[in-house]
Formats: structure tokens, C-alpha cells, sequence
């Protein structure tokens, strides 16, 4: 009796996909927590490299200085220096495009190891709620723990002002911003 073919899975429609490192340092106060880059940002090895995506402005308008101007490698000195980290709840997935509900055989980073590493940290923030399916492991690794709305531009329902306010109140409750 011949034999079907074999099904396709995930995995053979989907490599396995690395993220990147983590951008944080000794003085991180802030770790803002995406869930994976998308493929802009894997293509470019960069994060939040979509064009359209609003962290960089977001960033830009929180810390008066236009981020997005700036070569990439000049963006992360920056961030660093006023003690924000940025990293992923997911080291590794299956995925094909970019939206989180692509996402399969999510393998989590290790936000412990960092987190031990970080004795400054005040708080971690999710962006998006991907992400924020995390927080019930990420609320005891900090102080304080938030969800942002996503800076992402499939998240259309919130306005940059109103993303940015929400923001804004995050980054003051862990000392990031300077005083008006």
C-alpha cells in the first residue's frame, strides 16, 4: 500500500528565527520588553527598524533629541546613557512575516539572567500585548511592571499623542526623563 506524503508542520514552513541581543547596561533603570523583532528589524539587525513603527519617535519626543536622525550604533549609546534597555520576552521563533499572531514555538530569553545584571532596574515595560503575555513571569523580576500600548504600526488605535502620553508616564515613574 503506498504512502501518503508527510504533513507540513511549522517547522517546515518556517525556519527558526533568532533574535537580538539585549541593549542594556548597569545603569538600565527602564527595560522596555517587545515580544521579537519583525523582519525589517532581522533583515537590519536593528531594533524597531520598520519605518513605520513609532519606538524611535516615541523615544525621540520623550527625550528631545531626534533619535531617528542618528546612525543606529549612536542610538543605543544614547538610550543607555539615560538608562533604558531595550530586549524581547522571545529569543527564538517560528514566524512568517511580522505580526505576533504569526508567532509559533516561542522560546523565551532568559529576562532573569539580565535582570540580575541590572542593579538599577526600577521597572520593566511591555510593548504591545504579545509582550505582555509575559507579565505574569516579569512581575517578579522588578519593582513595577507595565503594558504599553504597542509602538508598532499594526496597533492604528491609539494615536502617537495618546502612546506617547502613556509612555511618557512610564518613563517618569523610573527617573528617565528630564525634569521640566
Amino acid at each position: 500500500m503506498p504512502q501518503s506524503p508527510p504533513t507540513a508542520t511549522a517547522s517546515d514552513s518556517a525556519p527558526l528565527l533568532r533574535g537580538l541581543p539585549a541593549v542594556a547596561g548597569r545603569h538600565t533603570r527602564l527595560l522596555v520588553l517587545g515580544s521579537f523583532p519583525g523582519e525589517a528589524s532581522l533583515r537590519a539587525q536593528q531594533y524597531y527598524a520598520h519605518p513605520r513603527n513609532q519606538f524611535w519617535p516615541l523615544l525621540s519626543a520623550l527625550f528631545g533629541v531626534d533619535l531617528c536622525a542618528m546612525p543606529y550604533p549612536r542610538r543605543l549609546r544614547v538610550v543607555r546613557a539615560r538608562g533604558l534597555g531595550i530586549w524581547d520576552v522571545y529569543a527564538a521563533c517560528e514566524r512568517q512575516g511580522s505580526l505576533d499572531s504569526s508567532i509559533r514555538d516561542a522560546r523565551p530569553n532568559a529576562l532573569d539572567e539580565l535582570v540580575a545584571r541590572l542593579p538599577g532596574l526600577r521597572g520593566i515595560a511591555h510593548n504591545g500585548g504579545e509582550s505582555a503575555r509575559s507579565m505574569r513571569l516579569t512581575r517578579g523580576l522588578a519593582a513595577q511592571c507595565w503594558r504599553l500600548p504597542s509602538s508598532s504600526p499594526a496597533n492604528a488605535s491609539w494615536s502617537f499623542d495618546r502612546k506617547l502620553a502613556a509612555w511618557r508616564e512610564v518613563f517618569a515613574a523610573c527617573g528617565l526623563l528630564d525634569p521640566a
